[in-house]
């Protein structure tokens, strides 16, 4: 699997437009409000990486789904449960 992004790409700062009293709640609270962004951000990129995956493989997770429905698994047989 290829990894998400390129975790040894240097930082580079950038703008934002954040609620004042949001910002501030976090600078009193001593947030390193770059860290919470850089993991919000890969919990967000995961998600749709995972959406993207599923839309491209819908036809073939249904096509295997309707085999194993039609057919079982090859190990069926097997099974001690």
């Amino acid at each position: 699997m290829s990894l998400l992004y390129n975790k040894d790409a240097p930082k580079r700062a950038t703008n934002l437009t954040v609620n004042m009293d949001l910002l501030a709640k976090a600078k009193e609270m001593n947030l390193n409000i770059s860290s919470i962004l850089e993991k919000a951000l890969i919990e967000v990129l995961k998600q749709k990486k995972r959406e993207s995956w599923l839309t491209e493989n819908t036809e073939a997770i249904s096509a295997y789904n309707k085999h194993i429905e039609e057919n079982d698994l090859f190990s069926d047989e097997m099974r001690t449960f």
